[in-house]
């Protein structure tokens, strides 16, 4: 279930307000640091070492390495240009709504067929390491894009914390003092 984001006066904020929340949080500051790192190292090793790593293999594990690193950089490019939609948004380069038009948004991506190990080739250790980061990065992202996004009637039905409109409306009173 997607976790309710309340405004200080209790009401669900919409996709637009949560979008710009998070696009300007240090939280989403972090990430796109990791993301684009990652995104870097990857392409480092796939330019460098892991061409090395690719002639060391067989036939089977060639084309398992191709079909590997091709859906790897499918990803993490994908993970990018979310990440960067966000940063415009962060920026005022970009609105949340023009954010969350389908171009930027991510969807459901199917893994490689690649299937190691290939005869009697191993992946390159370094390889799975990427392609694990990789996934882990783009379910990330996606279950923010799907959080991030989903309209606020698709909270129909839920009561928002109470707790939270308590300590909102508290906050309205006395300020960020308590």
């Amino acid at each position: 279930m997607t976790p309710i984001e309340t405004s200080q006066d209790g009401q669900i904020k919409s996709p637009a307000q949560r979008v710009a929340d998070f696009a300007g949080s240090d939280v989403f500051r972090k990430l796109f640091r990791d993301g684009m790192d990652l995104v870097e190292e990857t392409a480092a090793y796939l330019d460098g070492p892991g061409r090395e790593d690719a002639k060391r293999l067989g036939r089977a594990g060639a084309l398992s390495y191709a079909a590997e690193s091709m859906a790897l950089t499918t990803r993490l490019m994908q993970s990018a240009s979310w990440l960067l939609a966000q940063r415009a948004v962060a920026e005022g380069d970009m609105t949340p709504a023009e954010a969350a038009d389908e171009k930027y948004r991510l969807s459901e991506v199917r893994g490689s067929d690649a299937a190691w190990p290939a005869g009697d080739d191993p992946c390159p250790v370094r390889l799975a390491d990427l392609v694990e980061r990789g996934v882990t990065l783009y379910q990330r992202l996606r279950r923010l894009d799907q959080s991030l996004f989903a309209e606020s009637e698709s909270f129909e039905g839920q009561t928002p914390n109470p707790v939270q409109s308590h300590i909102s409306r508290l906050e309205s009173a006395f300020g960020a003092r308590i």
